[in-house]
């Protein structure tokens, strides 16, 4: 044997022993190793069984909190939390929120799309829409609802199927009822007529008022007087009603007042047969009242209410009459054309209040400038909205309207450059045209909505902040917000116009605001 092979084998001998020493050295793991050990694993077991038990935990809450929960979520979540539990299986149906939105006509071109649509497929989506909706009120197992909203393109080709989400509504106690049925023309012969024999309003054979609510259907039926029989429910808990293309009669109207003990706010828009509207008597509990294309109103009496805020047309009103109104403070009046008596009409149909209101929106287009002696007092006026032209009719209402508006404060100026703008404004004022006013000591925020780059809205700025002590802040919106609300689609052609008010603003009417007035352009 080699001397290399025999120093081999004693180095592989050498390693053996050296291993087998290490392994006879090795520390054994301790009883208090094992037991930080097995605390570790049972901390991790603990944690993730925890974890489970969050998710049963929520599961094991009451009904009535689970419900509260899914009222907040739109109709078409809420449904499908159903799937994740028999637990869960049935709860949406109890929900007190029942908004029945398939589609937000609000946003971008959502409502010119639809109607661009043919007649047959607009047809479908409302047949589909009805029958969704008369799904949910048949499963629905909730004793009460706060709120039911339908929301689409219906007429009275769908009224038994309205007509039973109305009493399934009042059945439930409901609070808010939005009946908001949408129309590509602004006011339909085709309308859904709201049902007054739910309220137990008897319609005799051949009387006037049957005539003009059926004489455009086919296959009517009369209804019985239903006071006798028990028939009619009530919206004993309705506070918030809000209609849209339904058809409504003033005598419907205030039946309906009289026996709502907590309806606060009412809105018709477009109510087709509603001719003389009458809100009277203490009793009544209507604060607000919104009033909106309703071609065939005629007259509107307001007495011995506790209205406080109130938006009507004025001009397509014949007759209004105010009378005992202490609590209405705010106004806005909305009209379609412009007319030169925009502002002389609307004060003397306000004329009993006008010393009271803090709100007022005007659209005052158009108005001319002989109407010194119709700026009564608005001695109690805190915010003021006019829909103007910018040139210098628009200077010369706004000095007055701050003449009368001693402790105004919030001043929001809507211009219309189709109106047609004009240059040197102000230049009308200088050559004595209107009376220099003194400059104003409250008024400390100015909104200026529309702004489009032109020299004439500078000067209309400019005049403002060189007749007010008290400024503040000043605001500059291009977006015509009244014609286009937020969320529709605007055409190019403003939103082009848009963007150069929003840099004229910047460049030409930023550097001249006074360091002291805060300046934002949005």
């Amino acid at each position: 044997m080699s001397h290399r092979t025999i120093r081999a084998r004693m180095s592989e001998r050498e390693e053996a022993h050296s291993q087998n020493n290490l392994r006879k050295k090795r520390v054994r793991p301790t009883s208090q190793f094992v037991q930080i050990k097995d605390e570790c694993n049972l901390r991790k077991r603990r944690k993730i069984k925890g974890e489970h038990k969050l998710v049963d935990q929520i599961s094991e809450l009451p009904d009535e909190i689970l419900i509260n929960i899914l009222s907040l979520l739109p109709l078409k979540q809420a449904a499908p939390t159903s799937i994740l539990s028999r637990r869960w299986r049935y709860l949406w149906a109890s929900t007190m929120t029942l908004s029945f939105d398939a589609l937000n006509f609000d946003v971008g071109n959502t409502f010119t799309q639809f109607t661009e649509l043919k007649r047959e497929l607009r047809d479908k989506q409302s047949f589909r829409y009805v029958d969704w909706v008369n799904r949910v009120v048949e499963q629905h197992r909730g004793q009460n609802i706060e709120r039911f909203r339908a929301c689409f393109f219906l007429d009275y080709r769908f009224k038994s199927s309205i007509d039973k989400w109305i009493q399934f509504a009042m059945e439930r106690r409901v609070q808010i009822l939005d009946l908001e049925f949408l129309d590509e023309k602004s006011f339909g012969d085709e309308d859904y007529t709201f049902p007054q024999k739910l309220l137990g309003i008897s319609t005799e054979k051949g009387s006037a008022l049957e005539q003009f609510l059926y004489s455009a259907w086919e296959n009517l039926q009369y209804f019985p007087n239903l006071h006798s029989c028990g028939a009619s429910i009530g919206f004993k808990s309705l506070k918030v009603l809000r209609l849209q293309h339904v058809g409504v009669t003033g005598e419907f109207i205030e039946y309906l007042l009289s026996n709502s003990p907590v309806l606060e706010t009412l809105s018709l828009n477009a109510a087709r047969g509603l001719v003389n509207l009458r809100v009277v008597g203490p009793s009544n509990a209507l604060k607000h009242l919104v009033i909106k294309q309703c071609h065939d109103l005629e007259s509107i009496e307001i007495c011995d209410t506790k209205i406080v805020s109130f938006i009507y047309p004025a001009y397509d009103v014949t007759n209004l009459l105010l009378k005992n109104v202490p609590s209405l403070v705010a106004v806005s009046i909305s009209k379609k054309r412009c007319r030169i008596d925009s502002i002389r009409l609307p004060f003397t149909q306000l004329s009993c209040c006008l010393s009271q209101l803090e709100f007022l929106e005007l659209d005052i287009r158009g108005a001319d400038n002989n109407e010194n002696g119709v700026f009564p007092k608005l001695e109690n006026l805190k915010h003021l909205e006019l829909v103007v032209a910018p040139n210098h009719q628009a200077l010369h209402h706004l000095t007055y309207f701050l003449k009368v508006s001693p402790y105004l404060q919030r001043l929001v100026l809507k211009l219309d450059g189709r109106m047609g703008a004009q240059a040197g404004i102000v230049a009308h004022r200088e050559t004595g045209e209107m009376e220099k006013a003194a400059k104003h000591p409250y008024l400390k925020v100015v909104e200026m909505a529309g702004y489009r780059a032109c020299t004439c809205a500078v000067e209309l700025v400019m005049h403002i902040i060189e007749n007010v002590d008290a400024m503040e802040k000043i605001v500059i919106d291009p977006v015509r917000t009244w014609c286009w609300p937020s969320g529709m689609d605007r055409p190019i052609e403003e939103v082009e116009e848009e963007v150069e008010g929003r840099n004229h603003a910047m460049e030409h009417l930023k550097e001249k605001v006074p360091s002291t007035i805060e300046f934002l352009c949005l």
